[in-house]
């Protein structure tokens, strides 16, 4: 695939992001759902696409720390050296909200989960659409999820639009820690 046509694809997504679309892209490890965790439609599509439960809330990832730093306790905070140093990369932090969010986001928690992500795709993505994504994985609650827009198409027909572009090179999904508690959540 040449860098055009993966531009191409990126700037459709994004077209679709605004539209209150889901789309499906490449992570550190396996194909991710997203759209705009702002636009509670876009949001319950998403739940009803994957078959999930919309109370759990969702992982976001963004393409830096800038894009996030309004919504999390993060600046002076004890964890702050630790989340940064572990980003752009494949670690998801459960943050402290510095502002709310709305409960389909965050589950009606306190808290947001969160990823600086380093892949690339995920980094243009984000810095198109200019704001954090929701990442949950491509997959229909309770089955393995899509390492292939092959996958995906098979999972979701023609429900969303896929990103063709290589994962990551992690075997598993990231790592979730709790920056609080400093445990391992997954």
């Amino acid at each position: 695939m040449t860098d055009t046509s993966l531009q191409s694809q990126i700037d459709q997504a994004v077209a679709l992001l605004k539209q209150g679309q889901t789309i499906a892209y490449p992570t550190e490890a396996v194909f991710g759902l997203g759209c705009d965790p702002f636009d509670k439609q876009a949001v319950e599509n998403l739940f009803h696409v994957k078959q999930r439960p919309m109370e759990k809330g969702v992982i976001l990832v963004a393409a830096s720390i800038e894009q996030i730093q309004d919504y999390v306790e993060l600046s002076g905070a004890p964890w702050q050296s630790k989340v940064e140093k572990s980003w752009p990369g494949p670690v998801t932090w459960v943050l402290p909200l510095k502002q709310a969010m709305p409960d389909w986001v965050t589950g009606g928690r306190d808290t947001v989960a969160i990823r600086v992500s380093d892949h690339p795709v995920v980094q243009a993505l984000c810095v198109a659409f200019g704001a954090p994504i929701v990442s949950t994985s491509a997959n229909i609650s309770s089955f393995e999820p899509a390492r292939s827009c092959v996958e995906v198409k098979q999972s979701f027909a023609d429900e969303v639009f896929c990103i063709d572009a290589p994962l990551g090179g992690l075997a598993q999904p990231t790592q979730i820690w709790d920056a609080r508690t400093q445990t391992q959540l997954r």
